[in-house]
């Protein structure tokens, strides 16, 4: 049996209205930096784009889609969905400057990390023997 138009709008609202759930969830993850989350997160939104796009194509090719722009309880509809999607698409933009944020301030610790590592050498004692050394202050006397 087809869906009709409202039936297939109303799913689709439901669907952006999840997205928007899942997106500030993400910003919630992304600022705990929870990446474990934040994958599960990226799983969850992807299938509902997917759902979205597949209401989408429903909607296309349904045999009263004029009614779509026709019927002003089904525009208001439509114009609502685009609301929201719309709001999501700008939400989705937060959250990836601000894990881009996240990814250089790791990558700028990492390097820290590295340099401070570099710092640590290796050399030979009197007797011969390797022997770590670390020249990061520790043997200033002041």
């Amino acid at each position: 049996m087809a869906q009709t138009l409202t039936e297939l709008l109303d799913l689709q609202r439901s669907v952006a209205l999840s997205l928007s759930t899942v997106l500030s969830r993400e910003k919630v993850a992304i600022a705990s930096r929870k990446p474990t989350e934040m994958e599960s997160i990226a799983h969850d939104k992807l299938g509902l784009l997917n759902q979205l796009r597949q209401y989408d194509q429903l909607l296309g090719s349904h045999a009263e889609r004029q009614l779509l722009s026709e019927d002003n309880a089904l525009n208001e509809k439509v114009s609502e969905i685009k609301s929201i999607i719309h709001d999501c698409k700008q939400e989705n933009e937060v959250n990836g400057e601000a894990l881009q944020r996240a990814q250089l301030s790791f990558n700028k610790l990492n390097n820290l990390m590295q340099q401070s590592r570099g710092k640590n050498g290796m050399t030979y004692t009197a007797e011969g023997q390797t022997r770590n050394v670390t020249t990061l202050g520790t043997n200033v006397k002041a």
